[in-house]
């Protein structure tokens, strides 16, 4: 028997629904809470005819500045990814998550500096710090800058997430919002042979059900934001958690979808238990003990700083 509302309907009365794409058009199609912009998707926008009018003023102001030609290349790709951004944020009623440069994921002090800068050139464009959410890669530095900026009122997305250590560390630092990685940690286990027997065997879906699961049970407000599928199934085994980030292309399917979509995550009331924090030193051994998310925390950062550096050529040719 199949309902009369779509899937993606249904999976909007349980979670937060949040697009993973800056295509303007699929945005404005499909109407997501959230939207992101990061290099990748900057890069691709550079291409799109809505953005044509930002992208032109942008390397006009490039060809009258001073300065050393990387600091000018990364002040454009600043204003890109603001100006990008802005124009989202405009479509929907949540927040637009914005990437800290990946090349600083280890440098805590150029971490603040950057996100307090993004902040600023929001403000500029006349969008508030409350619809802006910083998206910094969860490592100890990384998380430390997270535990600055929110109490400064500057809330973070802590992205990479693939261990419960870490997941647990982000809360600990007061982050607004942490991405657990479902497909890439699926990828990881299919590579070495380990393809699960059912979507509740995903390794994956099993990680971010234990995460929301622990999270609640500590009372931790930090929210639980999916992310990375690869499947409509992992979606659907994930509905009910805080927010479920999600491609156009998945968003598509589950719209076209009219299936039932029973609740899988459900808040439980916390316990009170008391427990040690996590610390530098049991942060480290989580991670170094855990061989999926030390290389999918590498290559994660490694493949986010490629795309960077992709954008800043890009740039570099547009402006000769």
């Amino acid at each position: 028997m199949t309902m009369s509302v779509s899937k993606l309907a249904q999976l909007r009365e349980l979670s937060v629904v949040v697009a993973d794409t800056g295509d303007y058009a699929a945005i404005e199609k499909l109407r997501p809470v959230d939207c992101t912009t990061n290099p990748t998707l900057v890069k691709k926008a550079l291409d799109l005819p809505v953005y044509a009018e930002l992208i032109e003023a942008e390397l006009a102001r490039a060809a009258g500045a001073s300065g050393e030609r990387a600091a000018v290349i990364d002040d454009i790709a600043d204003r890109l990814t603001v100006g990008i951004g802005a124009m989202l944020s405009r479509l929907i009623p949540g927040r637009i998550s914005t990437e800290v440069d990946a090349d600083k994921s280890h440098d805590t002090a150029a971490t603040i500096a950057k996100a307090r800068r993004f902040i600023a050139l929001y403000a500029e464009a006349g969008v508030p710090k409350e619809k802006v959410l910083i998206k910094i890669a969860a490592t100890w530095e990384g998380i430390e800058a997270a535990r600055v900026l929110q109490a400064e009122g500057i809330d973070c997305n802590l992205t990479l997430i693939f261990n419960p250590v870490q997941a647990l560390a982000c809360a600990e630092a007061g982050a607004f919002l942490i991405s657990p990685f479902v497909g890439r940690i699926l990828d990881w286990y299919v590579a070495r042979g380990q393809t699960p027997a059912s979507i509740d065997e995903d390794p994956g879906v099993v990680f971010v059900r234990g995460v929301y699961n622990e999270f609640k049970r500590r009372g931790i407000p930090t929210v639980v934001m999916g992310a990375s599928f690869r499947s409509t199934a992992q979606v659907e085994a994930l509905a009910g958690c805080d927010r479920l980030t999600i491609s156009p292309e998945l968003l598509e399917k589950l719209d076209a979808d009219h299936g039932a979509l029973p609740r899988q995550l459900s808040p439980v009331a916390a316990d009170g238990v008391v427990h040690a924090p996590v610390t530098a030193e049991s942060f480290a051994a989580a991670i170094a003990a855990d061989a999926m998310a030390e290389e999918k925390l590498r290559t994660g950062i490694e493949g986010f700083v490629k795309d960077l550096d992709g954008l800043r050529q890009m740039i570099a040719a547009r402006i000769g």
